[in-house]
This record gives C-alpha cells, structure tokens and sequence, in this order.
C-alpha cells in the first residue's frame, strides 16, 4: 500500500525545518490533538484495506519524522501487528519525508538505503529521497522503492527538470540491481507528481504503460492501467488523476517466480468515508485534513493505492 498522508507533522517546531505554521501558534494552529486525530484516521485507513488483515508492507509520504510513524505504528491498535520502520530524516527544506512500515513476520528486513536526487542544473536544491528496502517474502526477495517526486510547483514545464532528476535516480539504482539479477523482483511507489503517461516517468525512468507486447520495456505502471479504467487518486479543478502510483517488474507479472500478481489485483481505495460531496465541481472528491489554511479534520487529499501480491503454489 502506498498513501500520501496529506503533512503529518507533530506540534513542535523544528529549528531545521519550515514547519512553523504547523505549531499551536503557527498559521495553521496544529496541535496534538489534532495531530492524534490525523493519525488514527491513517490507522483506520490502514486496516480497511487490509481488511483487518493489515498491508504486509506500507509506504508513506508527506511525514514530518520518525515520531509520527512511531506514533502510528505504537500508539494505535496496529501495535499488535508489531510493524517496523524505514525512515530517516531527508534533505527538503520542508522537513516532510517518505517512509514505509512492514510487518516483520511477513517481511524480513535485509537491507535500507536512502538515495539523494540530484539537480543537475541546481545542485544545491533539495529534495525528498528515494527509500529503498529489501526483504524476503515467504524466501522470495523483494526490492522496494518509495518516492515522492518534486511537485510542478511554478509550473509543469518549468519543474518537469527535477521530476527527471528523480526518474533518472530511481532508474540508475534499479538498474544496478538488474545487472546482478535480471529478473529482480522489483516493486516502485510513491507519488510521482505527475500522470503515468508523463515524459519523465516513461522517457525517463522507462515504465510501459500497458502490460503487452507494445511496450518492451521491463517494468509496466499499474496505476497507468488502473487510469486507463477511470480510476484516480487525487483530484485536481475537478478532475481526476492517479499521481500516487505502484510500477512493477514484469518479473513480477508471472509465476515463473513464488511472488507475483497481475494488473487486477491492484486498486485505488476509494472508500465511501475517504471522499467527501465536491461542491465546486461534480461527484465526489477526496476527504482532506486542510482547505487552504482551512481546518476540516479529514484524512487526506489523496487516496491510497495497494497491490495483493501472491504465493504461486509450483514453489
């Protein structure tokens, strides 16, 4: 499951970071309460997905710090499940970063590394890095890329540089992965900023956006798939799109391996509490914590994606 949770701070200020106006006294008056709020909300959204049989591994963005994670991982009822964390403090001057949680008696931890995207024209600029995870599932090993892309703030074409920037440094680390194991098992998600069928996601990382033949290239973008069937996760003047994004090896789409799924088994979660009537355009819209500066205490302005991954029985 990947899901951008929309800023999830805590209440104190960071002297590292520009997250004043998320203090009691800030613009946006962020307090523990509501803090608490947001998190068992990301708790509740967590378990509908799985069920009640909560995602093996979850990957996040848009979080302040490890505090918040461990807030949500300990101080819900998720405790039993006894999730792990991948995290570390990034570089964005926000101080928002991504991290993935996992359960460990499904997901054995091998390796995590954090890898910074460099501007090649602004080598100063900062930004989130790329997470990266690797585990055994059921003694197959799954690589696991989390990403939240840089925004198209100032506009489309003149940000489309950075969102380059990061494809071309997801695509160098996996392809040093592919050197040594060509048929790696290799699952990317994150929010891209950006639709599946953007140039910096299919010229840049190199992600088909069909699962046949007309695409040879060896990874295909789920979420592309899941557009091209008129489903989104955020919606922007009134329509919809799917930034948020899950893309996959095509090692993956077969049970040459014990691990594998197809494009079916993959969704956005669109649960009726998730969304809320959009008065301004049509249909429904999603349930977000802030308009504005405006306090609505929803869960956020995206919805998550997942993927069920599955145990061939020829191993």
């Amino acid at each position: 499951m990947f899901y951008n949770v929309e800023n999830l701070f805590d209440p104190f200020n960071d002297s590292l970071t520009r997250d004043d106006e998320f203090t009691p006294d800030g613009a946006r008056h962020w307090t523990w309460n509501k803090m608490g709020r947001k998190i068992n909300g990301i708790f509740k959204v967590i378990m509908a997905v799985g069920e009640f049989d909560p995602p093996v591994i979850v990957g996040f963005c848009e979080v302040e710090n490890g505090f918040v994670i461990h807030q949500l991982i300990k101080e819900t009822p998720l405790s039993k499940f006894d999730y792990r964390m991948v995290h570390r403090e990034s570089p964005d001057p926000r101080g928002i970063d991504v991290a993935l949680i996992y359960r460990p008696d499904r997901f054995q931890l091998i390796e995590k590394n954090f890898f910074k995207v460099v501007f090649p024209d602004d080598t100063a600029r900062r930004t989130r890095e790329i997470l990266y995870a690797k585990g055994l599932i059921s003694k197959d090993t799954l690589h696991v890329f989390v990403n939240h892309w840089p925004s198209k703030f100032g506009g489309e074409l003149e940000s489309e540089l950075g969102r380059y920037a990061a494809a071309y440094t997801l695509k160098h680390k996996v392809d040093s992965i592919r050197v040594f194991y060509s048929d790696a098992r290799i699952l990317i998600m994150g929010d891209l900023n950006d639709e599946p069928e953007s140039d910096p996601v299919v010229k840049g990382f190199g992600a088909c956006i069909t699962d046949d033949a007309s695409c040879d290239g060896n990874f295909v973008n789920i979420s592309a798939i899941l557009k091209q069937k008129g489903q989104g996760s955020y919606k922007y003047q009134g329509v919809w799109g799917i930034i948020d994004q899950i893309i996959l090896s095509r090692s993956l789409l077969t049970k040459k391996h014990k691990l594998y799924t197809t494009p079916t088994n993959a969704n956005v979660f669109n649960a009726e509490f998730l969304l809320e009537t959009d008065d301004a355009f049509v249909g429904k819209k999603p349930f977000r914590t802030f308009q504005g500066y405006r306090y609505y205490g929803g869960f956020s302005d995206h919805l998550p994606v997942y993927i069920d991954l599955f145990e061939s029985s020829d191993y």
